[in-house]
């Protein structure tokens, strides 16, 4: 790819993104962060600020620091391991979900979630809720895996929805035979971190105590700590590594690949978000870049036309969600001066 940029190009990229996020861990609104380019050529440039944890003691951000990646894991494990799924032949994405969980719905009158297909779902174009609070449910998560499949769910709009991916995550479930957690993973990624190793979140009233090592997506921990739409962990390589992955097209058969990225809807391909106007990548991308974000703070990247990806890794929940957000207009900006500073090779 000869738009990718060299490593000197990296490094002046980074340099010129570093200001904007030190500005912000000095305001206070984001406790540590990790920031990373990575070239479809093979290099890559990558720097930690901050703390790591400031409740109940500091702890400084490593570089091999796990943080908890949020809805990364929609397009990081999720998506992927479903497309793996097609490409042995196990599934195809215009199935219906009830075609591989067939209690989806069971004895409802015409249940519309037996007939929603894996693609609907992975694009969020079901029209399921963007969210439910399941973890006030109660019960095993077995019984609350079984209850997402019974729930009377009232399709409306299409909107970003964690419980399709939740849904997902229990196709990958049955079709593999073994829990989530127990999936193998590429270096870099795990459902279960070092909490000594791991950036702290949110002081969670529910759970009673600052989370460090465990998820922090209440519904993810109430279904075993991995699911669907979030629970997975990543350091800033092991991010940077399935971007680079996903730039190459290395990530997946090229017949997978170019099927993740056909658009969807104006705004979404398979899982992942299309650069379209205010999103979070920046307004200096090129037409062709995607990413996707996680509510913890965290962020992914790639622009396929120019050759490289970035990855933005925080904390910003910890001590707690319940304060003003820094990470939108910090995220623009930073993919903004990344792309002023590109240059080919």
């Amino acid at each position: 790819m000869n738009a990718a940029p060299n490593q000197a190009t990296l490094e002046r990229m980074l340099t010129a993104a570093a200001p904007i996020l030190e500005a912000a861990l000095a305001e206070g609104g984001v406790p540590g962060a990790a920031l990373g380019v990575v070239s479809a050529a093979g290099g890559r440039a990558a720097l930690h600020l901050g703390a790591a944890m400031r409740e109940p003691e500091t702890r400084p951000l490593a570089p091999d620091a796990w943080f908890d990646l949020a809805s990364l894991t929609k397009v990081l494990f999720t998506l992927p391991e479903v497309l793996r799924l097609v490409e042995e032949g196990r599934l195809d994405l215009d199935d219906p979900l009830a075609r591989h969980l067939p209690e989806a719905g069971w004895l409802q009158e015409d249940a519309p979630l037996a007939r929603l297909t894996v693609r609907r779902l992975l694009a969020h174009q079901a029209g399921l809720p963007a969210w439910v609070p399941l973890y006030t449910w109660g019960g095993r998560p077995e019984t609350l895996k079984a209850r997402l499949l019974q729930e009377r769910w009232e399709l409306g709009a299409p909107v970003y929805s964690d419980v399709g991916y939740m849904l997902l995550g229990l196709l990958l479930e049955r079709l593999r035979r073994r829990e989530l957690k127990r999936f193998a993973l590429p270096a870099g990624l795990t459902f279960a971190p070092d909490p000594e190793r791991s950036a702290a979140t949110e002081r969670c009233p529910w759970r009673g105590r600052v989370l460090v090592g465990e998820v922090h997506d209440e519904n993810a921990f109430a279904l075993g700590g991995a699911a669907g739409h979030a629970g997975l962990f990543g350091t800033l390589d092991g991010v940077l590594d399935r971007a680079q992955a996903w730039l190459t097209g290395a990530e997946l058969s090229p017949a997978a690949h170019a099927e993740a990225l056909e658009p969807q809807s104006e705004e979404r391909l398979l899982g992942w978000v299309r650069r379209h106007p205010g999103w979070s990548g920046g307004s200096l991308t090129s037409p062709a870049a995607y990413g996707h974000t996680g509510f913890t703070g965290t962020g992914v990247w790639i622009d396929p036309k120019r050759g490289y990806a970035w990855a933005l890794l925080s904390n910003r929940v910890h001590p707690s969600r319940h304060r003003p957000n820094p990470l939108p207009d910090l995220r623009r900006a930073v993919g903004n001066a990344l792309a002023a500073a590109w240059r080919p090779a």
